[in-house]
């Protein structure tokens, strides 16, 4: 039988372990894919450094449009990220009638639409666990273990810098740079973490996880997005006073308004599974109504993790390649024609409990001044601890009862204009997970 051969676009961290887990595992691989998998061509800058690791049986080049034109090539594997140049060379795989496996979430979340649409047409697949979650196979649990579902809702951990940082503040009671440079010194954060530390990472796969689990076009454009640059270490020693844990959380929920499409720092209860994933590891809940709770947790980045997705999705193109088109999984797990205009509900309609901290002059009034702005936009207090910070202040934190995300925003705007308030207010959502 021959093989299935493979041009790879990227020969990086991710790119390079492809490889290795090709070539170290490659009678077990195509046992389970029928057929052996062959990496026949590679495009990469260094084409030296390339043919050190690959050998002269592999054609290296600088041009990946001359491997995605090779008629001898069945599947693309794009390995490059970025959204311009990998954009074009996805985009002629599919003219090409090549099968794609990516681990480009930035691309997907941006021209996911059109590059699933473009691959529909034209009979091919796109393949992208690798794209969310690392080696966590989290697509393929939604696109095909939990079909007999209507997924109620998801929240996961998604990024693994982020979640490393929060862990190292809780644990040794570091700073949020302190906890950051740590990061970048043991190489979960890049020198430029922008990315990860404001949200933007996780958003981009919270956007790929909502379409998979609603049905829904892919709309990155409308993630309420937040980062962890503004958390205290005394954020994180206070949740853990009120027994939650502060996880950056990408979150989608089904509600009767719409979908709920949102990331952000989140108290979350210290009983819940979510609660304990430390480090740089990724986890993701998703609620069914049938099945109820399921959790996956794993390694959500790395080299080899993600090359165990990336060799994954090249096992199932190879299995599918030559079924019907019409009988092959949907990209984003509903049938093209079936995708739902379900709208995403605007952040201010959001409804969710908070954790408000704000610093304050120790003086009689202020409490009840507070209380009252809260009680006349129709947030109702939960509970709530003062803390002395110093002779004249002192930090007031609150947990809200269930309320509208506009009216918190409202309460705060007047809350911040006290001549009380001596800082921002801190606003945090909190979540029971249930």
């Amino acid at each position: 039988m021959n093989s299935v051969k493979v041009g790879l676009l990227g020969l990086g961290v991710v790119g390079g372990g492809t490889w290795k887990v090709l070539v170290q595992n490659a009678e077990e691989i195509a046992r389970r894919a029928g057929r052996k998998i062959e990496v026949v061509a590679v495009a990469v800058r260094n084409v030296e450094k390339a043919r050190a690791l690959v050998g002269d049986q592999v054609y290296v080049t600088q041009d990946g449009l001359e491997i995605v034109r090779r008629p001898d090539i069945d599947i693309v594997v794009e390995l490059v990220g970025g959204e311009t140049v990998a954009r074009e060379w996805v985009m002629e795989a599919i003219v090409q009638g090549k099968h794609v496996v990516t681990a480009n979430k930035a691309l997907l979340a941006k021209h996911g639409n059109e590059i699933f649409d473009a691959a529909h047409k034209k009979g091919t697949m796109v393949a992208f666990e690798a794209a969310v979650a690392g080696g966590i196979p989290i697509v393929k649990a939604i696109r095909e273990g939990l079909t007999a579902n209507r997924i109620q809702w998801l929240a996961g951990i998604i990024n693994g810098t982020t979640n490393y940082i929060l862990s190292e503040m809780r644990l040794k009671g570091l700073s949020f740079n302190e906890a950051l440079a740590d990061a970048q010194r043991l190489g979960y954060a890049e020198a430029d973490p922008t990315f990860d530390i404001e949200g933007v990472d996780a958003a981009h796969k919270l956007s790929l996880l909502a379409s998979l689990a609603f049905g829904i076009p892919v709309q990155f454009s409308k993630v309420h997005t937040e980062g962890i640059t503004t958390l205290a270490k005394e954020d994180i020693a206070h949740a853990e006073r009120l027994s939650y844990r502060i996880k950056l959380l990408g979150i989608t929920r089904r509600t009767s308004q719409g979908i709920e499409l949102r990331v952000h720092p989140t108290l979350i209860p210290i009983e819940r599974l979510l609660a304990s994933v430390e480090g740089a590891m990724n986890a993701v809940q998703v609620q069914g109504d049938i099945v109820g709770p399921t959790l996956y947790y794993g390694q959500g980045a790395g080299e080899m993790p993600t090359a165990s997705a990336v060799v994954a999705d090249l096992v199932d193109v190879t299995r599918l390649q030559f079924a019907d088109p019409g009988h092959q999984v949907p990209h984003l797990a509903f049938q093209p024609g079936s995708m739902a205009d379900t709208p995403v509900l605007d952040m201010a309609d959001v409804v969710s409990s908070y954790y408000l901290r704000m610093r304050v002059d120790d003086r009689p009034g202020v409490l009840a001044e507070v209380a009252r702005i809260l009680a006349n936009h129709e947030i109702s207090i939960g509970s709530m601890f003062q803390e002395p910070h110093g002779p004249a202040d002192a930090d007031i934190i609150f947990l809200s009862h269930e309320a509208r995300e506009g009216n918190i925003d409202l309460a705060l705007e007047e809350i911040q204009n006290l001549p009380f308030v001596r800082s921002n207010v801190i606003r945090l959502r909190v979540e029971s997970l249930l």
